[in-house]
């Protein structure tokens, strides 16, 4: 946590009439986080009457530090009737979980007020916990009309607070109030728009399994099974589809899970049922196949009728023996040719392009109009003219007919080829997501251990039944199958898949693993921390499906102009015809110029027909989308995990970065280097003083001083602390407290003026050498004089200065700004080489130095990895939060560095640059197509050239339009880092 040199405040109030002296506990009791135990065995025994809960939040005003909310939630929790309490210092804000039957609203009020802060009750923040978020997958769209209708439909509906569909994975993300609308109610909406909508999650399936039963089941049974079901603690829901022989369950993983529903349901059964995990594959993969496999089979038999057409149209003419075949007359002028394109093109036009009609209708319906009325248009304008000419010619003796039944029957059948091709090209922009979901193992060891922690027997198991506190056996070679720790064994991990880190993690007991790594050599029993959706993996997963959901400012130019997009084409179309038309009325050009079987009308109709199919707007829908999809997984699997088009799109802007020091330059790990007493005493007694005071702080200068400490003792087992009275922590300074009857301070200079305490010449001095070296002094004072100076260094991190260097040469500037002294801040900045230093910054001043340097017009990024990170992540233009920071970091920021470290930072930039730039091609590509596109489709080289662009090659060079947009998009799969940064971690190896 990179905050002041001084320690957090860490005030204790005393209680009523108590004795302003409190003995404290060794160790910090209060979490820097909410966290959410379980409720007391007092209020499990409870009636269910009176076990209903309810969730508060309060707005807290005046705290200062964690201790004053520390005091804040013990205060709080002392009240009957309190299930849990946590307490935000950050936002000012307190969250109570408490039962109504014993403590009200106002009663928790009063009690935070009567502990000195002023509480209000939050009514608006507590409606918000309750919106959840659902995902559809919505089949059908075409470009960005699409998309739009869809979006616009959702957000029209009471109860929805906001909905973003995504064109390029065809998916819906809603924000809903479940009290006010339904899922089913959502899919309904979705489907009256013209679309097809598929359920993918609620938003309350977090902790949800599908079980298969085998065996024979009747009503009696089932009803057995699904009371002993629900009648487990953790199990809030069970459904049960006998034609599926399937049962749903949502759960607590902290109380129940998988193998435990099987062992009862078998248990039930008395050997008549068995289960198991329900093979389900994933939903959007299989849509996906569905998809494709319906355009293969449409364009497979599309061309079943469409190569006759061809042939006996462009093919068979131009053969004299086939000529004539085909040229001899039926009825009156109707010709054998004529009539076979008729017959062969009509299940084209009416079966196999039924989709179309049914899209342009339910588009039409809404006031929309979008690729499916320019297809619908075109190859209607062509197929019913055909007709008209056929029927003609059937019933006159001298009328030469042209028909353009090749055009409908072969736009149709492209247009198939082309979806085909798109949804093969989408869907390798999401390989990133499969293969991090296909790293968890399909299958785990489970260990049983007896009542003496012997292990006594080992099975395989499905990982999906894997549940938290299980110990899992991990073989050399073997993936891990769940996130936990270590508790036997060592050996090294390779989290290069999830992390990105290349070099393998040494681990050993107590050490973190993440479930879907590899472990190298030894044997690891592992205990499962996290399982299903909690995981790590899952929630990476998660950050990028939620980062291809969103915008990119850059798609607000594509949706403004997929507005007018498709009335403009038609306008352009008639406006074509019309043109045409009127040019061979008057003879505006020689009828030499056309074929002799094609009058104006005719001529005209096909320019105007060329116009309608060669106009596309998928093009436009899918330049940003599909960069954005293939650029967040690409950074994921690089350990760079960038949270939407937004920030992907900002970050191509930066020209400025701010760092934070402790953690983020540095390693964030000090540890003390240096010692001077000014006073003749024993060290190890010194340290035991100062490590007294120091073990209640939550500073990492604190614990580099009580890690330090433990090097003067022997026995640690058995060591005894001395007693701690009247402790206080001042925010920015240091701590005071009580050791021994002695009054100690420890801090900086700043805190002893403030106490007093006279600083002589020699500790000036050696206070000066510290700072010049790039150390961390910390004063300590015992009863109003200064005893020693404890030197304390936070090394850079490896490769700190070629980075720094590096983004110099990328013409960004560099910004140290820390809450240490100026004195160790400019050494540090001169060492890494940063000249801009703003130091002994407050969490609050560092945001103000983002603001200001935003108002100088620069686009800045802030790298942070603490709390007092997150105003600055926030306010910043670019929020990056290093991967071992707090999760408040992380969830403040734009982008996350999964490996810590900071050569990420110019990967984030770098690849934000190239995707803005693929993104820039895929425009110019798509305006380009359309802007030469159509005016050559409403023939203007015809006056010169005699070139005609015929509608059928039209609508080829449509199909090909977005293929060609979605796979200029892929290229970014081939994205590597620049290869200063190989060279760089290269020489990092060598020097390790």
């Amino acid at each position: 946590m990179s905050t002041s040199r001084g320690f957090l405040l860490s005030c204790f109030r005393s209680d009523g009439g108590a004795s302003t002296s409190r003995l404290l506990s060794p160790r910090p009791r209060y979490p820097s986080m909410p966290k959410y135990p379980k409720a007391g065995a007092d209020l499990e025994a409870l009636p269910e009457e009176e076990q209903s809960r309810k969730v508060a939040l309060f707005s807290v005003v005046g705290m200062t530090c964690s201790a004053c909310a520390g005091s804040v939630e013990k205060a709080i929790k002392r009240l009957p009737g309190i299930h849990d309490a946590a307490v935000d210092v950050l936002n000012n804000r307190a969250q109570v979980i408490f039962y109504p039957a014993f403590v009200s609203e106002e009663q928790i009020a009063e009690t935070i007020e009567d502990v000195g802060f002023k509480a209000t009750l939050f009514q608006e923040d507590l409606q918000q916990k309750s919106i959840l978020t659902c995902r559809l997958h919505i089949k059908g769209m075409t470009c960005t009309s699409c998309s739009l209708t869809v979006e616009s439909a959702l957000q029209s509906v009471p109860g929805v607070k906001k909905a973003v569909v995504a064109l390029a994975i065809e998916e819906a993300e809603i924000q809903y109030d479940p009290k006010t609308v339904t899922t089913v109610k959502l899919m309904h909406v979705v489907e009256e728009t013209g679309f097809e909508a598929m359920l993918i999650s609620t938003g309350e399936d977090i902790n949800r399994i599908h079980l298969k039963v085998d065996g024979v089941l009747d009503e009696k049974l089932v009803d057995m099974v699904k009371t002993s079901l629900e009648a487990l603690p953790g199990v809030e829901d069970a459904t049960f589809d006998i034609t599926l022989h399937k049962i749903t369950l949502s759960y607590k993983t902290d109380q129940t899970g998988p193998r435990n529903f099987i062992e009862v349901m078998e248990s039930v059964g008395a050997g008549r049922l068995s289960a198991s995990i329900f093979p389900e594959e994933q939903g959007r993969e299989m849509n996906r196949r569905n998809e494709i496999k319906h355009y293969l089979y449409s364009f497979l038999w599309s061309l079943l009728f469409t190569i006759p057409v061809f042939l006996t149209s462009m093919v068979f003419m131009y053969i004299p023996w086939t000529k004539n075949g085909l040229d001899k007359k039926v009825v009156h002028m109707l010709t054998i040719g004529e009539l076979l394109r008729w017959i062969l093109s009509t299940p084209v036009q009416f079966i196999l392009g039924r989709r179309f009609y049914t899209g342009a209708y339910k588009a039409l319906r809404h006031g929309s109009a979008n690729m499916d009325v320019l297809i619908a248009l075109g190859t209607n304008t062509a197929y019913f003219y055909s007709v008209y000419s056929v029927i003609r010619a059937a019933t006159s003796e001298d009328y030469m007919g042209a028909d353009f039944f090749e055009t409908s029957s072969m736009l149709i059948s492209f247009i198939m080829l082309g979806k085909f091709l798109e949804i093969l090209a989408k869907g390798k922009t999401s390989e990133a997501i499969a293969k991090l979901m296909d790293l968890a193992p399909d299958t785990a060891t489970l260990l049983s251990y007896d009542s003496e922690g012997n292990v006594v027997d080992e099975r395989e198991i499905d990982s999906r039944l894997i549940q938290k506190n299980d110990v899992i056996k991990v073989m050399p070679g073997g993936k891990v199958a769940s996130d936990g720790f270590v508790i036997w064994g060592q050996s090294h991990v390779n989290e290069s898949m999830i992390t990105g880190e290349s070099q393998p993690v040494a681990k050993r007991k107590g050490d973190n693993v993440i479930g879907g790594t590899v472990n190298e050599n030894g044997v690891l029993h592992v205990r499962v921390t996290h399982v299903g959706s909690e995981s790590a993996l899952s929630q990476i997963v998660g950050l990028v499906e939620s980062a291809q959901m969103a915008k990119a400012p850059m798609q607000k130019f594509a949706d403004r102009i997929s507005k007018v997009f498709v009335p403009l084409v038609i306008a352009l179309a008639l406006a074509t015809w019309l043109a045409w038309f009127l040019a061979g009325k008057f003879n505006w050009y020689s009828k030499s110029w056309i074929p002799s079987s094609m009058d104006s009308f005719q001529l005209a109709l096909q320019f105007s027909i060329s116009v309608v199919v060669i106009a596309c707007p998928c093009a436009l829908g899918l330049a940003t989308p599909t960069a954005v999809m293939v650029a967040t997984g690409v950074g994921a699997s690089q350990g760079v995990l960038i949270k939407g088009g937004q920030a992907l799109e900002s970050a191509h802007k930066v020209n400025c970065i701010v760092f934070d020091k402790t953690g983020t330059l540095t390693t964030g790990k000090p540890v003390v280097v240096r010692t001077k007493l000014l006073k003749t005493m024993a060290l190890p007694e010194f340290y035991e003083i100062v490590a007294a005071a120091e073990v209640n702080s939550e500073h990492p200068l604190a614990k580099a001083i009580v890690q330090y400490t433990k090097n003067f003792r022997g026995d640690e087992e058995n060591y005894i602390r001395p007693e701690v009275w009247d402790f206080i922590s001042v925010t920015g300074r240091g701590v005071k407290a009580t050791v021994r009857n002695k009054n100690v301070i420890i801090g900086n200079k700043t805190l002893m003026i403030e106490s007093g305490v006279a600083i002589s010449d020699e500790a000036s001095e050696i206070l000066m050498e510290s700072e010049e070296m790039a150390q961390t002094g910390i004063i300590v004072a015992i009863n109003q004089e200064v005893v020693g100076i404890i030197g304390i260094s936070d090394p850079l991190k490896p490769g700190a200065q070629e980075v720094i260097s590096l983004l110099r040469s990328m013409k960004v500037e560099s910004i140290m700004v820390t809450g240490d002294n100026w004195g160790t801040a400019k050494a540090i900045a001169m060492e890494v080489g940063i000249e801009n230093v703003v130091a002994e910054a407050k969490p609050e001043e560092k945001a103000q130095k983002v603001k200001e340097l935003q108002m100088q017009g620069k686009v800045v990024a802030m790298v942070g990895d603490g709390i007092n990170d997150s105003p600055a992540l926030v306010s910043a233009d670019v929020g990056m939060a290093i991967g071992a920071g707090t999760d408040i970091a992380i969830e403040a920021a734009d982008v996350v560095l999964m490996r810590s470290n900071l050569e990420d930072v110019i990967t984030a930039i770098d690849l934000s640059r190239k995707t803005l730039f693929r993104i820039r091609m895929n425009y110019v590509w798509a305006l380009g197509y359309n802007i030469i596109g159509i005016p050559i489709a409403a023939g203007v080289l015809f006056p010169f050239t005699r070139f005609r662009l015929p509608p059928w090659l039209a609508g080829a060079a449509m199909a090909s339009s977005s293929v060609s947009v979605v796979c200029c998009s892929l290229l970014l799969r081939y994205y590597r880092r620049p290869k200063k940064l190989d060279m760089l971690q290269c020489s990092e190896v060598r020097v390790g």
